[in-house]
């Protein structure tokens, strides 16, 4: 099981963390961070390149606290809060991701849900420091607050794009 574990930290933590130095650089086919200030612009949301460098940095810090199987807990909800603002971005497209639908973050939340509820396993920083399983309750609050934080952000942070004010618009006239 710990094998298991190690294999899956590492490798959905680097997908995490590469993820977000796509947004900040031009690092593994990133835009930099104008490009990842654009991208959070074209999705109507406020708040230019520091929106950008948050979602950024939170992916690196909590891709690489996962990898290093470090504040388990903490890292999923941060992971967990960033790909809910993914999610509710792509919902409009539908599922699946060939459709640019909301598919990848939707697994990245689960897998980082599940790791949050089994722990890192014993070959993590974790265990090394004696924290070797975090209360079922600590781990079931940092998902719940995963998804409130992602679901706040886009309540906060997002405006309806343009076709979107029309169509709402359109049926507050009827």
């Amino acid at each position: 099981m710990d094998t298991g574990l190690l294999i899956l930290r590492v490798v959905m933590g680097l997908l995490i963390a590469g993820h977000g130095v796509q947004k900040v650089s031009f690092r593994l086919g990133g835009h930099g961070l104008a490009g990842g200030t654009e991208e959070f612009r074209r999705d109507g949301f406020r708040g230019g390149s520091l929106t950008a460098l948050a979602a950024g940095t939170s992916q690196i810090g909590s891709g690489l606290f996962l990898v290093l199987g470090a504040l388990t807990p903490v890292a999923a909800m941060v992971a967990i809060g960033v790909m809910t603002v993914a999610i509710t971005v792509k919902w409009r497209h539908g599922l699946w991701v060939q459709n640019d639908g909301y598919e990848y973050p939707l697994a990245l939340v689960v897998v980082t849900g599940a790791l949050s509820l089994t722990g890192p396993g014993r070959w993590s920083a974790d265990h090394a420091v004696g924290l070797n399983s975090w209360p079922v309750w600590l781990s079931a609050a940092a998902i719940a607050l995963g998804l409130a934080s992602g679901l706040l952000t886009r309540a906060i942070l997002h405006r309806p794009l343009a076709h979107e004010r029309t169509t709402v618009d359109a049926r507050t006239a009827d």
